[in-house]
C-alpha cells in the first residue's frame, strides 16, 4: 500500500507541477501584449510576433 500511495503522490505532484508550468507560460504570453513596441523591440520581437505568441494554446501541445 505504501508503494501505491507514494506512486499516486508523485504522480499528483508531477501533474500539479505541469499545470503550474502551463499557467506561468500562459500568463507570460499574455504579458507580452502589455509591452510597448519599444519594449518588445528591446527583447527582440515585433508586435505581430507577440500577438502570435499570445494566441498559442499550451493545452494543444504548441507551447514550445
Amino acid at each position: 500500500m505504501d508503494v501505491l500511495a507514494r506512486f499516486l503522490g508523485q504522480t499528483l505532484a508531477r501533474a500539479v507541477a505541469r499545470l503550474l508550468w502551463l499557467d506561468r507560460r500562459y500568463r507570460a504570453r499574455l504579458e507580452l501584449l502589455e509591452l510597448s513596441d519599444t519594449q518588445l523591440r528591446d527583447v527582440g520581437i515585433t508586435r505581430d510576433q507577440a500577438l502570435r505568441e499570445a494566441e498559442r494554446l499550451g493545452w494543444r501541445g504548441d507551447w514550445t
